[in-house]
């Protein structure tokens, strides 16, 4: 879609090139949001690409992602052996069900920005314990979980003016275990309940639903809960209107699904590793 109300493009190439943030402007990154539907309060993009970050850093500390990385680029990834949560990653990036132009183009970051409830990329990062990094427009820098990140539907953590840089991944959430659900209304439909469970070395179990609810929610155990106690924490936290309501699902069903699909984890999970 065309914006006609945009009057400048600028394309900075270095962090001292960022102009200085105005009412109207918009930073771009893949733009597969931005422009899909009409945005008639902007006048400014603020185009990233030409920033170069590197989009995926693989060390011995982790996994640091660029915010302007593209889907297809981290679905490419080759990651280390010891990583045996990596599954996660070409799984949420299937839950897109977008097409190859979408993977080519969507970024990491501008999932998360959008902070919509069905948002893969939010799943897997707040599964995998990430931390974004934010800069501001006044040079300085924040850290943020991305469990704090997302708010709730197209609400961030973002100030006016401030940019989501990169979001890392450490290599101890990385190393653990891994389980995926997810499930939507129709075979090629959003999300409507998209839950990841991790499994730490020393029996530590996290929960982490995403898309049944406005926003992620963490849940851990410190060892493998019965199905019992799994059934009384996810009830105990989520009451039936922490439920994510509209055309994706209602929220008895999503609630429904959440409860079916932890359990299906926790069995998972509760098998000796293959």
């Amino acid at each position: 879609m065309d914006l006609n109300t945009i009057s400048e493009v600028t394309r900075p190439r270095t962090l001292g090139d960022l102009p200085a943030w105005r009412a109207g402007d918009a930073f771009l990154g893949g733009g597969t949001w931005l422009f899909s539907e009409p945005q008639p309060r902007l006048t400014r993009l603020i185009d990233l690409a030409a920033l170069g970050w590197p989009p995926l850093t693989v060390s011995t500390a982790g996994l640091e992602i660029a915010a302007t990385c593209t889907i297809a680029q981290l679905d490419a990834l080759a990651p280390p052996a010891a990583w045996l949560a990596a599954p996660l990653i070409g799984q949420c990036c299937r839950a897109f069900l977008a097409s190859f132009k979408v993977w080519n183009a969507a970024t990491v970051g501008g999932n998360l920005c959008m902070a919509l409830p069905a948002g893969p990329m939010i799943a897997l990062t707040a599964a995998l314990d990430g931390i974004c990094t934010i800069w501001g427009p006044d040079g300085g820098e924040r850290r943020v979980a991305v469990t704090e990140f997302v708010r709730g539907p197209q609400r961030s953590a973002l100030r006016p003016g401030e940019l989501l840089r990169r979001i890392e991944l450490p290599a101890q959430a990385l190393a653990r275990r891994a389980a995926f659900r997810q499930i939507s209304l129709a075979p090629l439909g959003r999300s409507a309940a998209l839950l990841i469970g991790t499994l730490d070395r020393d029996g530590a179990l996290t929960v982490t639903i995403t898309a049944s609810t406005p926003r992620p929610v963490k849940l851990a155990f410190a060892a493998l809960p019965s199905p019992g106690d799994l059934h009384a924490r996810i009830e105990g936290t989520l009451a039936p209107g922490d439920y994510y309501d509209d055309v994706h699902g209602l929220p008895a069903w999503r609630r429904a699904m959440t409860l079916h699909l932890a359990e299906q984890i926790r069995a998972e999970l509760s098998e000796p590793a293959r």
